[in-house]
């Protein structure tokens, strides 16, 4: 379940059994849908701005571009998860905010595991949190490159008419997975995501394009 109150500018994710109080950047969090339905967010003001290059006030004003039309709000943060065979990539989109890019092929039960960007409300109790997560590394094949919402519109026609935009805000700053054959990911800078437009549950995506920097 997802509520806006745009008004005072508070994202508030909530899930039906717990409620986890998250500190710092929640990026790792907002880029993966987590299997246990446990997290309630708020007291925003006490973690990083969800964008990059942004403030608090100006990350939850843009989020709202997707979140204030209540035809799009059930797929705010759906994750869909997709892979390119030929360079060995999976992508992992967080509808409406991020998308990230792994130079190997992972299934999804570890894409959805959240990496741990952030870092518990209190220290007191183990464990900190009631989902799994996954530590970043600087390994560049497990290191992800990370782009991030930019913009939505419609098109005109055919049966894919709503089009979000996500742009690279900083590079990865990792050589490349010499595993995977070294297909880089590094020169992406835009990825545009076509999505039916109708509310959905769950969001099915294809990607139409990539910008090169």
């Amino acid at each position: 379940m997802l509520t806006f109150i745009s008004s005072i500018h508070i994202l508030h994710i909530i899930f039906l059994v717990l409620q986890i109080d998250l500190h710092g950047d929640i990026s790792g969090f907002l880029s993966a849908h987590p299997q246990s339905p446990l997290i309630s967010l708020h007291h925003l003001d006490y973690v990083d701005p969800i964008f990059p290059f942004m403030n608090h006030s100006q990350s939850l004003n843009h989020l709202m571009k997707v979140a204030k039309n209540g035809q799009f709000q059930s797929r705010l943060l759906q994750q869909s998860i997709c892979y390119h065979k030929l360079k060995n990539w999976t992508f992992s989109i967080s509808w409406g905010y991020s998308i990230q890019i792994y130079e190997s092929i992972f299934p999804p039960s570890f894409i959805q595991i959240p990496l741990q960007t952030f870092i518990p409300w209190s220290k007191l109790y183990k464990p900190f949190f009631v989902f799994n997560t996954r530590l970043p590394n600087n390994n560049p094949c497990d290191a992800p490159h990370v782009l991030f919402f930019e913009s939505i519109k419609n098109m005109s026609s055919g049966s894919y008419t709503l089009v979000t935009n996500y742009t690279r805000r900083y590079s990865r700053k990792l050589p490349p997975c010499l595993s995977n054959g070294n297909h880089s990911a590094n020169h992406i800078s835009e990825i545009h995501v076509l999505s039916p437009m109708k509310k959905l549950d769950w969001v099915s995506t294809s990607f139409v394009s990539q910008r090169m920097m």
